[in-house]
């Protein structure tokens, strides 16, 4: 599909989302953030992927028994 052509309904979304209800506020907004995924945009949730996380730290295994009292 042409750029144009997701671009122009991304934006209308966002227009009629001016003017709506928050339900269908919400929905609309989704959907033009759909639009632009197609164009190559990231959305919000995929720009918050991106961040790198800290690496978890590790510690090592604890043996809970002890070799010392066995028969």
């Amino acid at each position: 599909m042409d750029v144009e052509f997701y671009r122009g309904f991304a934006q209308r979304a966002r227009d009629l989302a001016d003017k709506a209800d928050p339900f269908t506020r919400k929905r609309l907004l989704v959907l033009a953030e759909r639009y632009d995924a197609k164009l190559g945009k990231p959305s919000p949730a995929s720009r918050n992927l991106q961040r790198t996380l800290p690496l978890p730290r590790t510690v090592p295994a604890v043996n809970s028994v002890s070799d010392a009292g066995e028969a």
